[in-house]
């Protein structure tokens, strides 16, 4: 799954577009490393979003194409 619909999907972000454009402009990295919104998402990478001067890390624990607004939690564990 792609990146940007990743963050939609588990409502990390809330639009797609807004994904992307974060994805555009350096503000999320996948394993220390910058991403595309085009990244393929797999099982245990680890994303880090920079929102303002804050630094938020997930964990993905599972990918799924759709999901509900309370299971979207469970698709990622919060490092920090």
């Amino acid at each position: 799954m792609r990146l940007d619909k990743y963050l939609k999907v588990s409502r990390i972000i809330k639009r797609r577009t807004v994904a992307n454009e974060a994805c555009d402009n350096s503000y999320v990295t996948v394993n220390g490393q910058g991403a595309k919104a085009s990244y393929n998402v797999k099982v245990g990478d680890v994303i880090e979003i920079s929102f303002g001067n804050r630094k938020t890390k997930f964990r993905v624990t599972s990918v799924a194409e759709h999901t509900t607004k309370s299971d979207a939690s469970l698709l990622y564990e919060v490092l920090s």
